[in-house]
């Protein structure tokens, strides 16, 4: 977006022609062709958000690349479910790189993102951080303050009981929870705000790597709770934020 306002800014003070500026739009925004990859410049200015980059699965060379696409035109942009290792080969090329282990996500950011009101990302258990950390990076990075309450699960509910004021203070709630998946509905039925349950794949046998969970969620009576996929942090984060974007903008 910078870029876009500082060819608009020439136009203006009447450096560049109307037939030069319809050149370098045109060239700002031209998708990059790679053998293995098509990046699409327009997306930050079509979502008005940041790009987000799924690093796992992907050859280290490949999303090195990729990364340097984006550095190239100090563009901000995020890896989720990084390695160490990828994060390694990226930051040896591109030392502004910075990586999270616990969340797994590679940060490239050029220019400060601006944070506004606030989603809340809860967990029912330590082992669900992760997938939480997940949300609230990718809700950080996309512009919204975020207040990490974690453990607060059924299996003491005094717990939650204890931070109920604060998580109600929040525009839009991240509820990531393994297990029985309870927290979703639970924190659904005492807020008046919109609740983004994650199930993660927590848990012993018959939770069956986190399917107990979503439909546990799937099912919850509780009205105002939507559901992502098994420890999909990331797509929570990014809805959570999405919500409260709208919110800020009344």
């Amino acid at each position: 977006m910078q870029e876009l306002k500082t060819i608009l800014e020439q136009l203006k003070a009447g450096t560049l022609s109307i037939q030069e500026t319809q050149k370098a739009i045109q060239h700002l925004y031209q998708n990059k062709e790679m053998d293995f990859a098509t990046i699409d410049w327009q997306r930050s200015a079509r979502k008005n958000y940041g790009e987000v980059i799924f690093c796992n699965g992907k050859k280290t060379q490949h999303l090195l690349s990729i990364f340097e696409a984006f550095a190239e035109k100090k563009q901000n942009v995020i890896g989720t479910r990084a390695s160490e290792k990828q994060f390694a080969l990226i930051q040896k090329s591109i030392p502004q790189a910075e990586y999270d282990p616990l969340s797994q996500i590679i940060k490239l950011i050029f220019t400060p993102v601006e944070k506004k009101g606030l989603v809340a990302v809860c967990t029912g258990g330590t082992s669900d951080v992760a997938v939480a950390e997940e949300a609230a990076q990718t809700a950080e990075f996309h512009g919204s303050h975020v207040l990490r309450i974690y453990d607060v699960g059924v299996a003491g509910i005094h717990r939650l009981f204890a931070r109920l004021e604060e998580i109600r203070s929040a525009n839009c709630i991240v509820a990531v929870a393994g297990m029985e998946g309870a927290l979703g509905g639970v924190i659904t039925g005492l807020v008046n705000k919109p609740v983004i349950a994650v199930p993660t794949s927590v848990g012993y046998g018959t939770a069956f790597h986190g399917v107990s969970a979503l439909l546990t969620m799937l099912n919850s009576c509780a009205e105002g709770m939507a559901v992502v996929n098994i420890d999909n942090g990331f797509g929570a984060g990014y809805m959570a934020s999405q919500i409260n974007r709208l919110i800020c903008a009344k």
